[in-house]
């Protein structure tokens, strides 16, 4: 099903000679949105890699959920939060590569620090926000005269990765033409990677 949930892309690669499962945005697509579809298709995939034991590498570029009423009768929430939870979920070593956007819950949702990912990076034209810089203004200065230069210094100051990095939840800022580099390295160092989880007898994935 090419066509399908084409605002994410999943697939097979090989780092280091071994299989890794790589789940990627796809901004020339609903400008990379998860909606219902996308989650899923998402969710899927990195169950997948999960019981066969294969590495997940996230390739992250989203803006946020998609928007709508359609969606939201659909029950984006419900259908998004399988993603999350398979991502929680996956015991297997886990890379983050934040390009650009990573926006408010998406970003979490997208194998964040806060769901237990192993390593994260951001190249240098990553911003990391609740949303984007033009909305964020619109709100925290409202009523200025110069909303321009207003957004000018919202970017500076937050529209990149330092702020976050400064924070732990991304592990390195890292160029671009590094990051093949970087990624191997992580895999070796992860390729005996052992979690433990509390003992249950399954978890409630919300179906």
């Amino acid at each position: 099903m090419p066509d399908y949930a084409k605002n994410i892309v999943v697939g097979f690669g090989r780092m280091n000679g071994e299989t890794v499962g790589i789940v990627g945005n796809q901004p020339l697509v609903a400008a990379g949105c998860l909606d219902i579809n996308a989650s899923v298709k998402g969710a899927r995939f990195v169950r997948f890699c999960d019981s066969f034991n294969i590495p997940l590498i996230i390739l992250e570029d989203v803006p946020g959920f998609l928007p709508g009423t359609q969606q939201e009768h659909g029950g984006i929430i419900k259908h998004g939060a399988k993603l999350l939870y398979a991502l929680a979920e996956a015991t297997v070593p886990k890379l983050t590569v934040i390009t650009r956007k990573a926006y408010g819950g998406a970003y979490v949702v997208m194998n964040s620090k806060h769901i237990r990912a192993d390593v994260n990076y951001a190249w240098p034209s990553a911003e990391i926000a609740v949303m984007g810089s033009k909305g964020a203004v619109a709100i925290i200065c409202r009523g200025d005269p110069d909303l321009e230069k207003r957004e000018e210094e919202y970017i500076e100051t937050f529209a990149n990765p330092f702020p976050t990095a400064k924070k732990g939840f991304v592990d390195d800022v890292i160029m671009p033409r590094d990051t093949r580099k970087r990624l191997c390295a992580d895999l070796k160092w992860l390729r005996n990677k052992s979690q433990k989880t509390p003992w249950k007898k399954h978890g409630n994935i919300p179906l």
